[in-house]
C-alpha cells in the first residue's frame, strides 16, 4: 500500500498535534512531507526534526509560503488546520493543484464557501471535513441520496455556560470561558463554542459541504457530546453517528479518506454514558448563533466575511479582558454591517474576499474599545 503524502498546515495547534497522533498510529498509510505553524517556530522545528520533514513554513502565509507547501509535488493531501481566513488561499491553491483537502478551518467555508464549492462540489474525496459534526454527517450520509434527506441536525454541547443564569453572562471571565465541559481545543474555537458562534459556522459549513438549504439544518443542545449529528430522511427515519468526544476519530476518518482502521482511541461505553439528553437552544443565551444564521440566510457573502473577521477580533479582545463576554455578539453584528457596506454584490472572488476581511479589520481597529 502506497502511503498518502500529507502536508499539515497548523501542525502545532490542537488539531495538528492530534493529526500527528493519527499519523503515528498508521505509519504505513500516512507520511508527512510538509509542515507549517502560525507561530511556535521551535515546536515546529522539533516536530519536523522528529519526522524528517524538510519543507516547513512559519507564519500566516502572506508571502505565499502556505500555498507553496500545499501545492508541492510530494503532497497528495493537505490538512488545513491553520487558523482564520489565512487558511482560505492555501485551500484553494491545493484544490486547483489537484490535491485533496482535509478541512479543519471553519473560516474557509464561512468566508469562502462559494469559492471552495465551485472547485469541489462539496464534501467527498477531494474535500474531507474534520469537524466532528460534519464527519458525523459524512458517515451518516454514506450510501444515501441527498434527495432523500428531509433535514440534518447538528448537536451542540452548549459550552460551559449552558446552565448559568443569563444575568451573569456579562461577568464571565476568559478563564471560565476556556473551560469547555467536554472538548479540549484551541482558545479561539473554545470561546466560539461558549458563545455558540461555532455552531452557527457549522450550519454555514453544512450548507456548502452538502448543498442543504439553511431551513433544513437544525441545531439542538446535547450536553454529553456523544451524538455528533443526525440525518432525518423523508420517510421519517433518522441516522446518527455516536462516539466518545475524541477529535482523533474524525481526523483519522478524513485522513484515510473515509476508510475504517483500528486504533487505540477512546471507546464509547453506552452503559457508562447513561442518559443522552437533547434540549432546545435558547436564543437569549446564544445571540451570536442568531446573528450568524441571520447573516447566512441573507445571502450577503460580504457581510459573512465581515462577520467572520469581527469574531476573530472580538475573541482576541475578550481574551485580553478588553471587552465583556456579552459584547461579542455586537461585534459580529458590526462586522456584518461593515462587510455589507463594502459595495460588493454577488459572489466575491478570492482577492475581493481578502480585501473585505482587511477592510473590516481595519475599521474595527480604529473604533474605541469600551471595557
Amino acid at each position: 500500500m502506497t502511503a498518502t503524502r500529507l502536508a499539515i498546515l497548523g501542525a502545532t495547534g490542537s488539531i495538528g498535534r492530534q493529526a500527528l497522533d493519527v499519523v503515528a498510529a498508521h505509519p504505513e498509510r500516512l507520511h508527512v512531507t510538509a509542515l507549517s505553524a502560525t507561530s511556535r517556530a521551535e515546536d515546529l522545528r522539533a516536530i519536523a526534526d522528529r519526522l524528517g520533514v524538510r519543507a516547513t513554513a512559519v507564519g500566516r502565509g502572506e508571502k505565499g509560503e502556505l500555498d507553496a507547501l500545499a501545492t508541492r509535488d510530494d503532497v497528495d493531501l493537505v490538512l488545513v488546520a491553520s487558523p482564520g481566513i489565512a487558511g482560505l488561499r492555501p485551500t484553494l491553491a491545493a484544490l486547483r493543484a489537484g490535491k485533496a483537502v482535509a478541512l479543519a478551518n471553519k473560516e474557509v467555508l464561512v468566508a469562502g464557501g462559494h469559492l471552495v464549492a465551485a472547485l469541489t462540489g462539496g464534501a467527498g474525496e477531494r474535500l474531507r471535513p474534520i469537524d466532528s459534526e460534519h464527519s458525523a454527517l459524512w458517515q451518516s450520509l454514506a450510501g444515501e441520496r441527498i434527495a432523500d434527506v428531509q433535514r440534518v441536525v447538528l448537536t451542540a454541547s452548549g459550552g460551559p455556560f449552558r446552565d448559568r443564569p443569563l444575568a451573569e453572562l456579562a461577568h464571565v471571565t476568559p478563564e471560565e470561558a476556556l473551560r469547555h465541559p467536554t472538548w479540549r481545543m484551541g482558545p479561539k474555537v473554545t470561546i466560539d463554542s461558549a458563545t455558540l458562534a461555532n455552531k452557527g459556522y457549522e450550519v454555514v459549513e453544512t450548507h456548502w459541504l452538502y448543498g442543504i438549504p439553511y431551513e433544513r439544518i437544525d441545531v439542538v443542545g446535547h450536553p454529553e457530546s456523544i451524538v455528533h449529528a443526525l440525518v432525518e430522511f423523508t420517510d421519517g427515519s433518522l441516522k446518527a453517528q455516536l462516539s466518545a468526544p475524541d477529535m482523533r476519530l474524525p481526523i483519522q476518518y478524513a485522513l484515510l479518506g473515509g476508510a475504517r482502521a483500528p486504533n487505540d482511541f477512546a471507546r464509547l461505553d453506552l452503559v457508562a454514558a447513561g442518559v443522552l439528553r437533547f434540549r432546545e437552544i435558547e436564543s437569549a443565551r446564544y445571540p451570536c448563533l442568531g446573528v450568524i444564521l441571520e447573516t447566512a440566510r441573507s445571502g450577503d457573502r460580504a457581510a459573512m466575511v465581515g462577520l467572520s473577521a469581527a469574531d476573530e477580533i472580538a475573541v482576541e479582545r475578550f481574551l485580553r479582558h478588553e471587552i465583556a463576554f456579552s459584547d461579542i455578539a455586537s461585534y459580529l453584528r458590526r462586522g456584518a454591517d461593515l462587510g455589507a457596506r463594502q459595495g460588493v454584490r454577488g459572489d466575491p472572488d478570492l482577492d475581493t474576499t481578502l480585501r473585505i476581511d482587511a477592510a473590516v479589520r481595519g475599521a474595527l481597529a480604529k473604533e474605541p474599545v469600551v471595557a
